[in-house]
């Protein structure tokens, strides 16, 4: 399978062969649990106080025939607060999960683990299928991408691209390969439903390309300025780059050093 390698100027300048790693099948099953598996991994423990609610003198006097013993009184088995108390808490319930100011039942506990594991196999197979999603056309217009406009995926640009260190020159090269309606997609926020917009996230944003390279030589800095983008190394490939959220078919840009980068990868898988 070839496509075309774009400069600059968004024109065709040659064309060149894909690995055959784009043509292997897509195994959303796979995709779905590595990238839960990474986000397991970034996600903190958090319990609350092994001794909460239960800080209090309360008992209970589980004896009969005394003259302290609180059987036999017409009120719940409870441990209960007595003594030389304010009014207003004689005898109030403490400790139990059903009491007022009682611990809780089943408290979150911070030595919980929720990382997942996966195997390294399967990893590397999610990333291939991801990888193999970002050629097909269907999945990444599935995923919401706006590439109605190109006549093939992925897109190739060459080494180039690398050396941009201007967000307006990225912007200017997207437009000229076609993506102006993506860029229109990405630039749109909605403000989040619930809770979340009182915790720093009071905004969605959309995701939108991912560069693929070989070198940083400025473009990091470039598309950073660009609202959902990334730049990853190749090396960096994972299943959370490729398929957020665990959908697969990101747009993605590879550089032509990427692609022959990539060809060693499918040799091996």
């Amino acid at each position: 399978m070839k496509v075309d390698v774009f400069d600059m100027q968004g024109q065709a300048k040659e064309k060149i062969d894909l690995p055959r790693i784009f043509s292997g099948p897509v195994r959303e099953d796979l995709i779905v649990r590595a990238v839960l598996a990474t986000q397991s991994r970034q996600r903190q423990p958090y319990g609350t106080d092994p001794l909460a609610g239960q800080r209090s003198s309360a008992h209970y006097h589980s004896y009969r025939r005394h003259r302290w013993t609180m059987m036999n009184r017409e009120m719940a088995r409870l441990p209960r607060i007595h003594g030389k108390t304010s009014p207003h808490l004689s005898w109030a319930v403490r400790l139990v999960p059903q009491a007022v100011g009682g611990r809780r039942a089943h408290p979150p506990k911070a030595e919980k683990i929720w990382s997942q594991k996966i195997n390294k196999k399967e990893r590397q197979l999610a990333i291939i299928s991801a990888i193999a999603a970002t050629a097909v056309k269907e999945i990444v217009l599935k995923r919401g991408h706006r590439v109605q406009s190109l006549s093939q995926l992925p897109i190739v640009a060459e080494d180039r691209l690398q050396e941009i260190k201007k967000t307006k020159d990225i912007i200017e090269f997207l437009k000229k390969i076609g993506l102006k309606s993506e860029l229109e997609r990405i630039q749109v926020k909605k403000i989040r439903a619930g809770r979340g917009k009182n915790r720093g996230r009071k905004y969605r944003k959309r995701i939108g390309p991912l560069f693929v390279i070989t070198e940083d030589r400025g473009v990091g800095k470039a598309v950073s300025g660009l609202s959902g983008c990334n730049v990853c190394k190749v090396e960096n490939l994972s299943a959370a780059y490729l398929a957020p959220g665990a959908s697969a078919g990101r747009l993605t840009i590879f550089t032509t050093s990427a692609i022959k980068k990539l060809e060693s990868v499918g040799r091996k898988s």
